[in-house]
Protein backbone atom coordinates (compact mmCIF):
# COMPACT_ATOMS: atom_id res chain seq x y z
CA UNK A 1 0.00 0.00 0.00
CA UNK A 2 1.18 3.47 -0.75
CA UNK A 3 0.49 4.82 2.91
CA UNK A 4 0.10 8.85 3.85
CA UNK A 5 0.89 10.44 7.23
CA UNK A 6 -0.73 13.56 8.01
CA UNK A 7 0.64 15.91 10.79
CA UNK A 8 -1.91 18.72 11.29
CA UNK A 9 0.44 21.37 13.02
CA UNK A 10 -0.64 24.06 13.14
CA UNK A 11 -2.91 25.62 16.05
CA UNK A 12 -3.96 29.52 15.62
CA UNK A 13 -5.32 31.47 18.70
CA UNK A 14 -8.74 32.44 18.24
CA UNK A 15 -8.26 35.79 20.85
CA UNK A 16 -6.84 38.19 18.37
CA UNK A 17 -6.15 41.10 20.31
CA UNK A 18 -3.89 37.99 22.61
CA UNK A 19 -2.48 36.79 19.11
CA UNK A 20 -1.53 40.07 17.80
CA UNK A 21 0.29 40.98 21.58
CA UNK A 22 2.36 37.57 20.85
CA UNK A 23 3.34 39.10 17.92
CA UNK A 24 5.88 41.75 19.56
CA UNK A 25 6.34 40.40 22.64
CA UNK A 26 9.44 38.14 23.51
CA UNK A 27 8.17 35.05 24.37
CA UNK A 28 5.01 34.83 24.68
CA UNK A 29 3.44 31.62 23.20
CA UNK A 30 7.06 30.68 22.03
CA UNK A 31 6.63 27.45 23.97
CA UNK A 32 3.29 26.81 21.81
CA UNK A 33 4.72 27.91 18.71
CA UNK A 34 7.52 24.86 19.58
CA UNK A 35 5.28 22.21 20.68
CA UNK A 36 3.26 23.30 16.86
CA UNK A 37 6.14 23.21 14.91
CA UNK A 38 7.60 19.64 16.44
CA UNK A 39 7.04 16.86 14.02
CA UNK A 40 4.62 14.22 14.80
CA UNK A 41 6.05 11.31 17.02
CA UNK A 42 3.03 9.28 17.27
CA UNK A 43 2.91 9.30 13.16
CA UNK A 44 6.78 8.52 12.90
CA UNK A 45 6.47 6.14 15.64
CA UNK A 46 3.91 3.99 13.32
CA UNK A 47 5.96 4.49 10.02
CA UNK A 48 8.95 3.15 11.92
CA UNK A 49 6.55 -0.24 12.71
CA UNK A 50 5.11 -0.17 9.19
CA UNK A 51 6.51 -3.43 7.12
CA UNK A 52 8.59 -2.26 4.53
CA UNK A 53 6.66 -3.49 1.40
CA UNK A 54 4.25 -0.47 2.43
CA UNK A 55 5.68 2.67 0.80
CA UNK A 56 5.13 5.77 3.45
CA UNK A 57 5.42 9.01 3.33
CA UNK A 58 4.73 12.02 5.94
CA UNK A 59 3.18 15.42 5.55
CA UNK A 60 2.68 18.39 7.38
CA UNK A 61 -0.69 20.69 7.04
CA UNK A 62 0.20 23.50 9.03
CA UNK A 63 -3.48 24.70 6.98
CA UNK A 64 -5.87 22.51 5.57
CA UNK A 65 -7.84 25.39 3.50
CA UNK A 66 -4.14 26.43 2.20
CA UNK A 67 -4.04 22.82 0.66
CA UNK A 68 -4.72 22.80 -2.95
CA UNK A 69 -4.17 19.18 -3.86
CA UNK A 70 -3.72 16.06 -2.27
CA UNK A 71 -0.56 13.62 -2.51
CA UNK A 72 -2.04 11.16 -5.49
CA UNK A 73 -2.16 7.56 -5.26
CA UNK A 74 -2.44 6.94 -1.48
CA UNK A 75 -4.17 4.27 -0.45
CA UNK A 76 -4.17 4.45 3.47
CA UNK A 77 -3.55 8.07 5.34
CA UNK A 78 -3.64 8.13 9.18
CA UNK A 79 -4.26 11.81 10.36
CA UNK A 80 -2.69 13.03 13.42
CA UNK A 81 -4.41 16.54 15.11
CA UNK A 82 -4.24 18.53 18.49
CA UNK A 83 -7.79 19.34 19.56
CA UNK A 84 -7.61 22.93 18.42
CA UNK A 85 -7.64 21.73 14.65
CA UNK A 86 -9.45 18.92 15.44
CA UNK A 87 -12.11 20.59 12.80
CA UNK A 88 -9.57 20.82 9.81
CA UNK A 89 -8.41 17.37 10.84
CA UNK A 90 -12.13 15.93 10.15
CA UNK A 91 -12.16 18.53 6.52
CA UNK A 92 -8.99 16.61 5.29
CA UNK A 93 -10.28 12.81 6.41
CA UNK A 94 -13.56 13.74 4.12
CA UNK A 95 -11.69 15.54 1.28
CA UNK A 96 -9.29 12.01 1.54
CA UNK A 97 -12.47 9.99 1.83
CA UNK A 98 -13.74 12.01 -0.97
CA UNK A 99 -10.51 10.71 -3.27
CA UNK A 100 -11.40 7.18 -2.63
CA UNK A 101 -8.38 7.01 -0.19
CA UNK A 102 -9.08 4.67 3.25
CA UNK A 103 -8.85 7.18 6.28
CA UNK A 104 -7.71 6.48 9.91
CA UNK A 105 -7.60 9.18 12.85
CA UNK A 106 -6.08 8.69 16.22
CA UNK A 107 -4.76 10.47 19.73
CA UNK A 108 -5.82 11.70 22.93
CA UNK A 109 -8.82 13.49 21.13
CA UNK A 110 -9.77 10.47 19.13
CA UNK A 111 -9.96 8.14 21.80
CA UNK A 112 -11.87 10.86 23.83
CA UNK A 113 -14.58 11.19 21.29
CA UNK A 114 -14.01 8.67 18.62
CA UNK A 115 -18.04 8.63 17.05
CA UNK A 116 -16.37 12.55 15.59
CA UNK A 117 -13.75 10.53 13.28
CA UNK A 118 -16.54 7.83 12.44
CA UNK A 119 -19.10 10.51 11.48
CA UNK A 120 -16.83 12.08 8.76
CA UNK A 121 -16.25 8.74 7.21
CA UNK A 122 -12.82 7.84 8.80
CA UNK A 123 -11.81 5.41 10.98
CA UNK A 124 -11.01 5.46 14.51
CA UNK A 125 -7.85 4.66 16.74
CA UNK A 126 -8.70 4.41 20.10
CA UNK A 127 -6.05 4.33 22.72
CA UNK A 128 -2.52 3.56 22.12
CA UNK A 129 -1.80 3.27 18.45
CA UNK A 130 1.38 0.82 17.97
CA UNK A 131 -1.22 -1.52 19.96
CA UNK A 132 -3.51 -1.94 17.04
CA UNK A 133 -1.66 -0.77 13.83
CA UNK A 134 -0.36 -4.13 12.72
CA UNK A 135 -4.66 -4.94 12.82
CA UNK A 136 -5.55 -1.47 10.48
CA UNK A 137 -2.65 -2.32 8.08
CA UNK A 138 -3.93 -5.87 7.62
CA UNK A 139 -7.76 -5.01 7.32
CA UNK A 140 -6.75 -2.17 4.93
CA UNK A 141 -4.63 -3.88 2.61
CA UNK A 142 -8.16 -5.94 2.33
CA UNK A 143 -10.28 -3.04 1.92
CA UNK A 144 -11.71 -3.88 5.02
CA UNK A 145 -11.15 -1.35 7.45
CA UNK A 146 -13.84 -1.40 10.99
CA UNK A 147 -14.88 1.73 12.16
CA UNK A 148 -12.98 1.46 15.66
CA UNK A 149 -9.82 -0.22 16.70
CA UNK A 150 -9.65 -0.45 20.53
CA UNK A 151 -6.47 -1.12 22.33
CA UNK A 152 -7.06 -2.24 25.52
CA UNK A 153 -5.62 -0.31 28.25
CA UNK A 154 -2.27 -0.33 28.71
CA UNK A 155 -2.53 -3.20 25.80
CA UNK A 156 1.10 -1.87 24.44
CA UNK A 157 4.49 -2.54 26.26
CA UNK A 158 7.39 -0.05 25.73
CA UNK A 159 9.68 -2.62 25.40
CA UNK A 160 8.92 -3.14 22.49
CA UNK A 161 8.91 0.06 20.73
CA UNK A 162 9.90 0.37 17.39
CA UNK A 163 12.62 2.76 16.22
CA UNK A 164 10.57 6.32 14.72
CA UNK A 165 10.94 6.76 11.21
CA UNK A 166 13.20 9.99 11.46
CA UNK A 167 14.22 9.47 7.94
CA UNK A 168 11.04 10.45 6.44
CA UNK A 169 11.54 14.19 7.59
CA UNK A 170 13.03 17.08 6.10
CA UNK A 171 15.37 17.51 8.92
CA UNK A 172 16.36 21.51 8.21
CA UNK A 173 12.49 22.27 8.92
CA UNK A 174 13.11 21.76 12.66
CA UNK A 175 14.89 22.89 15.41
CA UNK A 176 14.11 20.25 17.70
CA UNK A 177 13.27 16.21 17.33
CA UNK A 178 11.54 14.64 20.07
CA UNK A 179 12.15 11.22 22.01
CA UNK A 180 10.08 9.35 24.58
CA UNK A 181 11.23 7.96 27.32
CA UNK A 182 7.80 7.19 28.93
CA UNK A 183 3.81 7.31 29.02
CA UNK A 184 1.81 8.55 31.98
CA UNK A 185 2.28 10.86 34.77
CA UNK A 186 1.54 9.70 38.38
CA UNK A 187 -0.05 12.62 39.53
CA UNK A 188 -2.89 13.09 36.83
CA UNK A 189 -3.82 16.29 37.21
CA UNK A 190 -7.49 17.35 36.27
CA UNK A 191 -7.04 19.38 33.15
CA UNK A 192 -3.94 17.29 31.55
CA UNK A 193 -4.73 16.47 28.30
CA UNK A 194 -1.62 14.01 27.14
CA UNK A 195 -0.59 10.33 27.23
CA UNK A 196 -2.72 9.81 30.27
CA UNK A 197 -5.67 9.77 28.62
CA UNK A 198 -4.12 6.80 26.11
CA UNK A 199 -2.50 4.98 29.43
CA UNK A 200 -3.75 4.32 32.83
CA UNK A 201 -0.48 4.08 34.35
CA UNK A 202 2.86 5.58 34.16
CA UNK A 203 5.03 3.19 31.86
CA UNK A 204 8.92 4.04 31.22
CA UNK A 205 10.86 2.62 27.37
CA UNK A 206 13.87 0.42 28.31
CA UNK A 207 16.94 2.95 28.13
CA UNK A 208 18.97 0.78 25.41
CA UNK A 209 15.76 1.80 23.01
CA UNK A 210 16.03 5.53 24.00
CA UNK A 211 19.60 5.29 22.74
CA UNK A 212 19.37 3.82 19.63
CA UNK A 213 16.17 6.80 18.87
CA UNK A 214 19.29 9.11 20.28
CA UNK A 215 22.00 7.27 17.84
CA UNK A 216 19.34 6.88 14.65
CA UNK A 217 18.59 10.96 15.28
CA UNK A 218 22.72 11.54 15.26
CA UNK A 219 22.97 10.00 11.74
CA UNK A 220 21.06 12.33 10.18
CA UNK A 221 21.89 15.46 12.68
CA UNK A 222 24.70 15.43 14.01
CA UNK A 223 24.60 17.41 16.95
CA UNK A 224 21.15 17.54 17.53
CA UNK A 225 18.42 19.66 20.02
CA UNK A 226 16.12 16.47 21.90
CA UNK A 227 12.95 17.30 23.27
CA UNK A 228 11.72 14.16 25.57
CA UNK A 229 8.45 14.14 24.66
CA UNK A 230 7.05 12.94 28.66
CA UNK A 231 4.43 13.92 30.44
CA UNK A 232 6.61 13.85 33.50
CA UNK A 233 10.43 12.71 32.48
CA UNK A 234 12.08 12.03 35.91
CA UNK A 235 9.79 10.17 37.95
CA UNK A 236 12.00 7.43 38.61
CA UNK A 237 15.55 8.75 39.27
CA UNK A 238 17.46 5.29 39.32
CA UNK A 239 16.48 5.19 35.25
CA UNK A 240 18.28 8.50 34.42
CA UNK A 241 21.31 7.87 36.48
CA UNK A 242 21.39 4.59 34.11
CA UNK A 243 20.32 6.18 31.19
CA UNK A 244 22.46 9.68 31.43
CA UNK A 245 26.26 8.71 31.51
CA UNK A 246 26.10 7.04 27.79
CA UNK A 247 24.97 10.51 26.45
CA UNK A 248 28.19 12.00 27.81
CA UNK A 249 30.47 13.91 25.22
CA UNK A 250 27.59 13.26 22.76
CA UNK A 251 27.01 17.06 21.73
CA UNK A 252 23.95 16.85 22.46
CA UNK A 253 21.90 19.70 23.64
CA UNK A 254 18.18 18.75 25.15
CA UNK A 255 14.45 19.56 26.94
CA UNK A 256 12.62 17.51 29.22
CA UNK A 257 9.36 18.52 31.17
CA UNK A 258 9.36 17.43 34.83
CA UNK A 259 8.25 17.38 38.50
CA UNK A 260 10.33 19.75 40.99
CA UNK A 261 11.57 16.33 42.80
CA UNK A 262 14.02 16.41 40.43
CA UNK A 263 15.67 19.51 42.81
CA UNK A 264 16.46 16.97 45.76
CA UNK A 265 18.41 14.62 43.69
CA UNK A 266 22.04 16.80 43.15
CA UNK A 267 24.03 13.70 41.30
CA UNK A 268 20.77 13.63 38.69
CA UNK A 269 20.97 17.26 38.36
CA UNK A 270 25.11 17.51 37.47
CA UNK A 271 24.16 14.41 35.40
CA UNK A 272 21.74 16.41 33.48
CA UNK A 273 24.12 19.63 32.46
CA UNK A 274 27.38 17.49 32.26
CA UNK A 275 25.06 15.42 29.06
CA UNK A 276 23.39 18.91 27.35
CA UNK A 277 20.29 19.02 29.61
CA UNK A 278 19.52 23.24 28.92
CA UNK A 279 16.10 23.65 30.78
CA UNK A 280 13.32 21.61 31.90
CA UNK A 281 9.27 22.83 31.70
CA UNK A 282 7.99 22.86 35.27
CA UNK A 283 4.51 22.47 35.64
CA UNK A 284 3.70 24.91 38.88
CA UNK A 285 0.58 25.75 37.93
CA UNK A 286 -0.07 27.80 40.88
CA UNK A 287 1.51 30.43 42.87
CA UNK A 288 -1.00 29.90 45.59
CA UNK A 289 -2.25 26.93 47.76
CA UNK A 290 -5.91 27.66 46.86
CA UNK A 291 -5.24 27.03 43.00
CA UNK A 292 -3.12 23.69 43.74
CA UNK A 293 -6.11 22.30 46.24
CA UNK A 294 -7.64 19.25 44.10
CA UNK A 295 -5.76 19.58 41.64
CA UNK A 296 -4.20 16.15 40.98
CA UNK A 297 -6.69 12.74 41.17
CA UNK A 298 -4.30 10.96 43.47
CA UNK A 299 -3.16 13.18 46.12
CA UNK A 300 -2.07 16.83 46.43
CA UNK A 301 1.59 16.72 45.81
CA UNK A 302 2.50 19.92 44.22
CA UNK A 303 0.22 21.40 46.86
CA UNK A 304 2.33 19.66 49.41
CA UNK A 305 5.29 20.53 47.99
CA UNK A 306 4.48 25.10 47.41
CA UNK A 307 6.47 25.63 50.48
CA UNK A 308 9.79 24.11 48.50
CA UNK A 309 8.65 25.80 45.00
CA UNK A 310 11.28 28.90 45.60
CA UNK A 311 14.43 26.54 46.63
CA UNK A 312 13.65 23.80 44.17
CA UNK A 313 13.96 26.81 41.57
CA UNK A 314 17.10 28.22 42.21
CA UNK A 315 18.84 24.80 43.29
CA UNK A 316 17.90 23.65 39.62
CA UNK A 317 19.21 26.79 37.93
CA UNK A 318 22.62 26.88 40.17
CA UNK A 319 23.21 23.93 38.58
CA UNK A 320 22.87 25.78 34.88
CA UNK A 321 20.02 24.43 33.75
CA UNK A 322 16.89 26.85 33.44
CA UNK A 323 13.16 26.33 34.54
CA UNK A 324 11.20 27.40 32.24
CA UNK A 325 7.43 27.00 34.96
CA UNK A 326 4.22 26.68 33.80
CA UNK A 327 1.33 28.52 35.42
CA UNK A 328 -2.46 27.85 34.70
CA UNK A 329 -5.01 30.90 35.59
CA UNK A 330 -8.14 30.50 35.80
CA UNK A 331 -8.13 27.80 38.30
CA UNK A 332 -11.40 27.58 40.53
CA UNK A 333 -9.01 28.37 43.98
CA UNK A 334 -7.98 31.96 41.64
CA UNK A 335 -9.65 34.86 42.11
CA UNK A 336 -8.67 38.61 40.19
CA UNK A 337 -5.62 38.33 42.76
CA UNK A 338 -4.18 35.74 40.52
CA UNK A 339 -2.32 38.14 38.08
CA UNK A 340 -0.43 39.85 40.65
CA UNK A 341 0.45 36.89 42.69
CA UNK A 342 1.77 35.23 39.56
CA UNK A 343 4.02 38.07 38.28
CA UNK A 344 5.12 38.69 42.14
CA UNK A 345 6.14 34.74 42.21
CA UNK A 346 7.74 35.11 38.84
CA UNK A 347 9.82 38.14 40.31
CA UNK A 348 10.94 37.08 43.40
CA UNK A 349 11.71 33.40 42.23
CA UNK A 350 14.46 33.87 39.52
CA UNK A 351 12.84 31.58 37.58
CA UNK A 352 14.91 32.16 33.65
CA UNK A 353 11.79 31.13 31.76
CA UNK A 354 7.55 31.50 32.32
CA UNK A 355 4.76 29.82 30.55
CA UNK A 356 1.19 31.19 31.75
CA UNK A 357 -1.49 29.85 29.98
CA UNK A 358 -5.54 29.94 30.64
CA UNK A 359 -7.13 26.43 32.23
CA UNK A 360 -8.57 24.64 28.88
CA UNK A 361 -11.27 21.39 29.61
CA UNK A 362 -9.79 19.48 26.52
CA UNK A 363 -12.41 16.61 25.89
CA UNK A 364 -11.27 13.42 27.94
CA UNK A 365 -10.61 15.20 31.23
CA UNK A 366 -11.67 15.18 34.42
CA UNK A 367 -11.55 18.98 34.21
CA UNK A 368 -14.31 18.99 31.13
CA UNK A 369 -16.40 16.30 32.60
CA UNK A 370 -16.50 18.18 35.62
CA UNK A 371 -17.30 21.67 33.92
CA UNK A 372 -19.83 20.39 31.86
CA UNK A 373 -21.58 18.38 35.11
CA UNK A 374 -21.66 22.12 36.36
CA UNK A 375 -22.94 23.63 33.24
CA UNK A 376 -19.70 25.69 32.65
CA UNK A 377 -18.78 25.03 29.46
CA UNK A 378 -19.22 27.97 27.14
CA UNK A 379 -19.41 26.22 23.80
CA UNK A 380 -18.62 22.60 24.80
CA UNK A 381 -17.44 21.43 21.04
CA UNK A 382 -15.75 24.31 20.00
CA UNK A 383 -12.60 22.72 20.18
CA UNK A 384 -10.69 25.78 17.99
CA UNK A 385 -10.97 27.18 21.39
CA UNK A 386 -8.73 24.60 23.05
CA UNK A 387 -5.27 26.45 22.49
CA UNK A 388 -4.64 27.32 26.11
CA UNK A 389 -5.04 30.81 25.14
CA UNK A 390 -8.49 31.15 24.69
CA UNK A 391 -11.64 31.43 27.49
CA UNK A 392 -14.76 28.40 26.38
CA UNK A 393 -15.83 28.32 30.10
CA UNK A 394 -17.08 30.23 33.42
CA UNK A 395 -14.44 30.83 35.87
CA UNK A 396 -15.49 30.00 39.97
CA UNK A 397 -14.07 33.28 41.78
CA UNK A 398 -13.64 35.96 38.56
CA UNK A 399 -15.97 36.66 35.84
CA UNK A 400 -14.79 35.99 32.50
CA UNK A 401 -13.86 39.42 31.64
CA UNK A 402 -11.93 39.72 34.56
CA UNK A 403 -10.18 36.35 33.33
CA UNK A 404 -9.66 37.56 30.12
CA UNK A 405 -8.36 41.80 31.08
CA UNK A 406 -6.24 40.08 33.96
CA UNK A 407 -4.34 37.68 31.65
CA UNK A 408 -3.85 40.27 28.43
CA UNK A 409 -2.67 42.79 31.22
CA UNK A 410 -0.13 39.81 32.69
CA UNK A 411 1.39 39.01 29.87
CA UNK A 412 2.53 42.37 28.92
CA UNK A 413 4.01 42.63 32.14
CA UNK A 414 5.88 39.03 32.26
CA UNK A 415 6.98 39.33 28.72
CA UNK A 416 7.71 43.10 28.66
CA UNK A 417 11.66 43.34 27.53
CA UNK A 418 12.82 44.67 30.73
CA UNK A 419 11.58 42.24 32.76
CA UNK A 420 12.28 39.55 30.50
CA UNK A 421 16.34 41.30 30.57
CA UNK A 422 15.99 41.41 33.83
CA UNK A 423 15.28 37.51 34.56
CA UNK A 424 17.78 36.66 31.96
CA UNK A 425 20.13 38.19 33.93
CA UNK A 426 19.77 37.05 37.60
CA UNK A 427 20.16 33.48 36.02
CA UNK A 428 23.53 34.85 34.66
CA UNK A 429 24.49 35.87 38.49
CA UNK A 430 23.03 32.99 39.82
CA UNK A 431 25.37 30.85 37.66
CA UNK A 432 28.54 33.18 38.30
CA UNK A 433 28.12 32.88 41.75
CA UNK A 434 28.34 29.23 41.77
CA UNK A 435 31.64 29.64 40.11
CA UNK A 436 33.46 31.37 42.24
Amino acid sequence: MNIGLFAMSGIRVCDAELLKLGLTLPGFVERSKTIASLPSLGLLTLAGMTPRQHHVSYYEVPDVHQLEALPAGLDLAAISSYSAQMDEAYELARRLRAAGVAVVLGGPHVTALPEEATACGATAVVGEGEATWPRVLADAARGALQPIYRAAPDDFNMADAPLPAFELLAIEKYNRLTVQTSRGCPHRCEFCASSVILTERYKQKPAAKVLAEIARIKEIWPQPFIEFADDNSFVHHAYWLDLLPALKGQGLRWFAETDLAVAQNPELLTLMRETGCAQVLVGLESPVADGLQGLEQHSNWKARRLPQYREAIQTIQEHGITVNGCFVIGLDGHGPAIFDQVFDFVDSSGLYEVQVTIQTPFPGTPLYARLAREGRLLEPRNWRKCTLFDINYEPANMTRQELHDGFHKLVVRLYGEEFTRRRRERFRQLRRGRKT
